[in-house]
C-alpha cells in the first residue's frame, strides 16, 4: 500500500524555525546585502576590485530584439520632380547639361519611393531606394547610387 508523503511545509509548521537554524537567518534580501547588485563598493571596498577589472560587469546582455525598424525619412519621385527648381535655387541640386544632380543624404532624406514619374535625368545619391524608384530613374537615362546593400544593413 503507498503512502501519501506530507508536503516539507506542512511537516515543518511548529518547528519555529523551518529548518533555517536561527531565527535571523533567511529572512530575505537584507541577509544577503541586498538583491543584484547593491553592495557594490560598500562594506569595506570589498567588492570594488571586481567591478574596476570586469567592464562588463554592468549594462545589458543577452539577446538582441529581432522586430526593430529603421525609421528612414521618405522621398517620392513625384515630390523630388515639384521640389526640383526650389533646390536648384537653394544649391542643394546642381544642374549640368540635361542632368540634374542632387545628394538627397544631405538633404535630410533616406529612403527613395517610386510614386510618380522621373521627367528629367538625375542622378541622385541616396543609401534606401524602392526597386521600382531606381527602375524610373534609369528609364528616364539617371542613375540612383550610394545605395547599401542588404547585407551592409
Amino acid at each position: 500500500m503507498t503512502v501519501n508523503k506530507r508536503s516539507k511545509n506542512s511537516r515543518q509548521r511548529g518547528s519555529h524555525t523551518h529548518g533555517w537554524g536561527a531565527k535571523k537567518k533567511h529572512r530575505g534580501a537584507g541577509n544577503r546585502g541586498g538583491r543584484g547588485n547593491s553592495g557594490t563598493g560598500a562594506r569595506a571596498d570589498t567588492r570594488k576590485p571586481s567591478v574596476w577589472n570586469n567592464p562588463e560587469y554592468f549594462g545589458k546582455k543577452g539577446f538582441k530584439k529581432k522586430n526593430i525598424t529603421i525609421e528612414h525619412r521618405t522621398i517620392t519621385i513625384k515630390t523630388l520632380e515639384e521640389s526640383a527648381k526650389r533646390w536648384e535655387i537653394a544649391g542643394t541640386a546642381k544642374t549640368s547639361g540635361e542632368t540634374t544632380s542632387i545628394n538627397l543624404s544631405e538633404a535630410g532624406y533616406t529612403k527613395l519611393l517610386g510614386t510618380g514619374q522621373a521627367t528629367r535625368t538625375w542622378k541622385i545619391t541616396i543609401p534606401y531606394a524602392v526597386p521600382q524608384a531606381v527602375q524610373k530613374i534609369k528609364e528616364a537615362g539617371g542613375s540612383v547610387e550610394g545605395l547599401t546593400t542588404p547585407e551592409d544593413s
